[in-house]
């Protein structure tokens, strides 16, 4: 019948339609493929998966990948000493110290907090003390001054370290030692002296770092005073150098103590020593019927037991 008749063509189109539509589909997701951010897009996906866009299939958390190790700091020389607590036939009271320039680290006797008073030790501080407040106030010492400043350190010439000693305020000076030192167990002499001044092993391996360091002598002198120090001669030379080899001894700057204490009935020893990368404190106290030279002995003593075995 004609009513049932279809025109040629009619099941063909919605054909047509469908295959531009799965065309256009796929374009579609062909131009997804380049548009950044996109799921499909490969070269997003990948570098956010690695750096540099290489895929490895890992996560992408950062706490997950392989930190580089941190160089390693160089290593220091040991220093000279080794600490150990030591059992030496000594009589009285003894301790030491010893500073590691490099590090300000301290190693010493379970009692090097205890103090000692400092008799001729304490004459480098009073000199250093002497000579930057000269340059603080724009003043140079004369030769004559700088010549008792020479028998102060050199020869431990006591008249020439009382005129300094007034010059510089008397305990005032000693304040500023602590402060300017940062000292911790030392103490000005009740009886305002210098040579009663009161410091310990520890503190004293710290006024050879202040010295060293430039605090006390101000940059202008220290070298000055430093050379002053290896230069000490006669009695004074004795103690922790000493415990060296002779070439060594040339080097190390010192200024020792020495005194027979009436009062207390006791000898009180003190040694300080600057060496190239460390400075050191001893003190020894003892009965006083034994003399000075025992105290002078056993500060080397001291020192050649805690010294590293040669290599």
């Amino acid at each position: 019948m004609a009513g049932n008749r279809r025109r040629p063509g009619s099941n063909q189109r919605p054909l047509a339609f469908s295959a531009v539509a799965v065309i256009l589909v796929g374009l579609v997701l062909v131009s997804l493929r380049f548009v950044p951010g996109s799921p499909l897009n490969r070269t997003s996906a990948s570098q956010a998966a690695t750096p540099g866009g290489r895929s490895t299939g890992a996560p992408s958390d950062r706490s997950s990948r392989t930190q580089p190790s941190p160089s390693p700091s160089p290593s220091l020389e040991p220093l000279p000493f080794q600490p150990q607590e030591l059992d030496l036939d000594i009589k009285g009271w003894y301790a030491w110290s010893v500073l590691d320039k490099r590090t300000g680290k301290i190693i010493g006797s379970k009692n090097m907090g205890e103090t000692n008073t400092t008799a001729s030790m304490i004459k480098s501080w009073i000199v250093a003390d002497y000579l930057r407040r000269a340059d603080e106030n724009g003043q140079t010492p004369s030769d004559a001054k700088l010549a008792d400043a020479t028998k102060i350190i050199r020869d431990s010439d006591n008249t020439r370290a009382e005129q300094f000693y007034n010059s510089v305020g008397r305990s005032a000076s000693i304040k500023r030692l602590i402060k300017t030192c940062a000292l911790t167990d030392s103490k000005v002499a009740s009886d305002g002296g210098w040579s009663r001044t009161m410091l310990s092993p520890r503190d004293t391996a710290r006024l050879g770092l202040c010295i060293d360091d430039g605090r006390a002598a101000g940059p202008k002198w220290t070298k000055w005073l430093i050379n002053e120090m290896r230069l000490v001669r006669g009695v004074g030379d004795f103690g922790i150098r000493k415990a060296f080899p002779a070439k060594v001894q040339k080097t190390i700057a010192i200024k020792n103590g020495w005194i027979d204490r009436q009062r207390e009935q006791e000898m009180h020893i003190n040694c300080l020593a600057i060496g190239d990368t460390w400075t050191m404190g001893v003190m020894a106290r003892y009965p006083i019927n034994m003399g000075y030279q025992y105290g002078m002995d056993n500060c080397e003593k001291i020192t050649e037991a805690l010294l590293r075995p040669a290599t």
